[in-house]
């Protein structure tokens, strides 16, 4: 049956930044609806962001377009034109290869949730705007580095083996 139980679909948390970039957003936690549905061509999430958390590190996409509609609560989308209140029906989009660093932040003492749709290509470049870090997603997993390729530094990351 097509339809989706969301109460058997659990939300998880977590991140694959390196070191403790990963901090950045402990408190977002993802509902993975589109491969609970089977889908392949697109990943589809609701994201729960708990208050005062960040969706991601503000990036863009150089493959994957990216499409957000608010759902509950009110967050702060924050990209290069500045920042944009983002209310239950508002949206955003950002077509691939648009570089417009980009993420949502929950101000606010209550939890949100918004819908988020994006394109599954083999391959990703992404970039981080605030930091000197670029991703590379392909059949080996996600590889994060310097944007200029270089490898990161345990300063960059926050990593101080403690």
């Amino acid at each position: 049956m097509p339809k989706l139980d969301l109460s058997q679909i659990p939300f998880k948390g977590g991140s694959s930044y390196p070191g403790k970039l990963a901090e950045a957003v402990g408190g977002r936690f993802n509902q993975g609806v589109g491969d609970a549905g089977g889908l392949t061509q697109f990943g589809v999430n609701i994201v729960r962001l708990e208050p005062q958390a960040l969706s991601s590190l503000r990036h863009y996409h150089m493959e994957q377009d990216e499409f957000a509609i608010m759902l509950s609560g009110k967050c702060v989308l924050i990209d290069d034109d500045g920042e944009h209140d983002m209310l239950p029906g508002d949206c955003a989009a950002w077509p691939a290869g648009e570089a417009n660093g980009h993420h949502l932040v929950n101000r606010t003492d209550a939890p949100a949730s918004f819908l988020v749709v994006g394109t599954r290509t083999p391959t990703e470049t992404g970039y981080y705007s605030d930091v000197d870090m670029m991703v590379k997603d392909d059949e080996n997993g996600f590889s994060f580095t310097r944007k200029d390729g270089s490898p990161l530094t345990a300063d960059q990351i926050g990593d101080d083996n403690d």
